[in-house]
């Protein structure tokens, strides 16, 4: 969808859309001579103007009928966040309705040029689909809307805009199509393949491992999870330098388990096509690499895609079996199930080998335990270091990719010791999530700052809310996105 500001209105054929606080309805008295019906409609649809809602009328205009959209916004405009939800609201109103563009007038209430330019990175977001693969669509279900411009703003909007939000809006577009990608079309080959072509032209330095060459550097783990399947594994090494020369740079980790059946410990047959999109965690850190680079954040940032299918066939890893790790730990797999932490473990020391980073965050869809604690609402955060907790939970709030804290501690480390090898790859089923934090800290070295994002209820929704439809939520994306402009980034 095309974002324009302007200064006044445009002619043509267009929606109209205006925003309503509360009973505050100043942007109405733009409608002159129309303003009592249109008043008197908003009362008959009983539109009290709460955050989200909507009433829709039509209107006289020079070319007939014009359609007229009020969006409440609760009390006063929301900065930011409010801006946000104004702009997603619109777009998926307005998506499928026909109408081709849509002009929302802010003249009068006063949003800053940062939530304007979000008010765009959402209502962008929002009209976000992916229908390759849909043939038959009835028109009625196609996208119509192509064009939205924003009137009244603040002059500096337009610039954020492009500078600031539209590279974040390419990062998440980037990891939502990865997502949303069945496992036969993104594989590790092809995740690799389908970032090569993205980040052409944006000074990303990519660097790809296979399986040879994680093999000669003592992957067992990873390559454990993969040796069932007919794939082959890959590490997609990413780096973006834009901070001193010199500085160690912040290193971003992802799981990219591109298809998991769950291996010889399979999975249930209901659902299981939702394992597509267990390679979240990578998508979010290969997007996320994409915005950074596209709005040339002033930081050093290395980040890391370990890829792998998770198959059951003949030659696959069994229940029992013990692999060494890269960092020499050998590790006894309980569960064949439980594949994501151990492609983090030699992913977290590759990263550390070669780029000695300040602090490792990764990010995974690692259990269906963080589901039971916090649901589809919240990522769960898992770290031993207050400081980089703190600044993890302002960044997810900020940003709308929210997370809560779960605890960490050596009662909890005990549950995956081993009789037979320096650990098991899965505790008791109590605290599963907590467990399996654990076991990724195992790798951690030299007390490097770490943090894990457990986004299993996360990186897909299937319902929509005011940054997507249902599908692919490219959550992870912005929290990184935050994090480094706002504990990073050098000024």
């Amino acid at each position: 969808m095309k974002i324009r500001f302007a200064d006044s209105r445009p002619t043509g054929d267009f929606a109209l859309v205006l925003p309503a606080a509360g009973k505050n309805r100043i942007a109405l008295d733009s409608l002159g001579g129309d303003r009592g019906a249109v008043d008197a409609a908003l009362k008959r649809q009983r539109f009290e103007g709460e955050s989200g809602s909507t009433a829709e009328l039509f209107i006289p205009a020079e070319s007939g009928v014009r359609r007229l959209i009020v969006v409440g916004t609760g009390d006063g405009n929301g900065g930011a966040d409010g801006a946000e939800k104004l702009g997603g609201t619109l777009t998926g109103k307005l998506l499928t309705s026909g109408e081709t563009h849509a002009v929302l007038d802010l003249t009068g209430l006063n949003y800053d040029a940062d939530s304007a330019a979000r008010l765009a990175l959402a209502a962008a977001l929002r009209g976000w689909r992916y229908d390759r693969y849909r043939t038959k669509l009835k028109d009625k279900q196609k996208p119509t809307l192509k064009e939205l411009t924003i009137v009244g703003a603040p002059k500096e909007a337009a610039d954020l805009w492009a500078k600031r939000w539209q590279p974040v809006y390419d990062g998440v577009s980037f990891t939502r199509e990865l997502v949303t990608e069945p496992a036969n079309i993104i594989y590790p080959e092809t995740f690799v393949e389908r970032a090569q072509a993205a980040m052409k032209g944006t000074g990303l330095e990519v660097e790809v491992l296979d399986g040879a060459a994680m093999k000669k550097l003592g992957m067992g783990a990873l390559l454990g999870v993969a040796q069932g399947s007919v794939r082959e594994p890959r590490l997609l090494v990413l780096r973006w330098n834009g901070g001193k020369q010199g500085d160690a740079p912040v290193a971003f980790v992802g799981k990219g388990v591109t298809f998991d059946t769950g291996g010889i410990s399979i999975k249930p047959a209901a659902g299981m096509e939702a394992m597509k999109w267990d390679m979240g965690g990578a998508g979010a850190v290969a997007g996320a690499m994409i915005a950074l680079a596209k709005r040339k954040a002033k930081a050093n940032i290395v980040g890391i895609c370990g890829l792998v299918e998770n198959m059951p066939d003949g030659n696959a890893q069994r229940p029992g079996d013990v692999v060494t790790t890269m960092s020499g730990q050998t590790v006894e797999v309980i569960n064949t199930d439980a594949e994501g932490r151990l492609v983090l473990a030699d992913a977290i020391t590759y990263v550390q080998r070669n780029f000695k980073p300040k602090m490792i965050i990764d990010l995974a869809t690692l259990t269906g335990a963080i589901l039971i604690s916090l649901g589809h609402e919240y990522g769960g955060l898992f770290t031993t270091d207050d400081d980089l907790a703190n600044k993890l939970l302002e960044a997810g709030q900020s940003s709308g990719d929210k997370l809560w804290r779960q605890p960490m501690a050596d009662s909890f480390d005990k549950l995956i010791d081993s009789q037979i090898a320096d650990m098991k790859n899965v505790g008791p089923r109590e605290g599963g999530s907590i467990t399996a934090a654990q076991f990724i800290l195992r790798f951690v070295e030299d007390g490097t700052p770490w943090a894990h994002l457990d986004i299993a209820g996360m990186a897909w929704s299937d319902k929509p809310s005011s940054t997507y439809d249902k599908g692919a939520t490219g959550f992870g994306v912005r929290i990184i996105d935050r994090f480094v402009e706002a504990s990073v980034e050098t000024r």
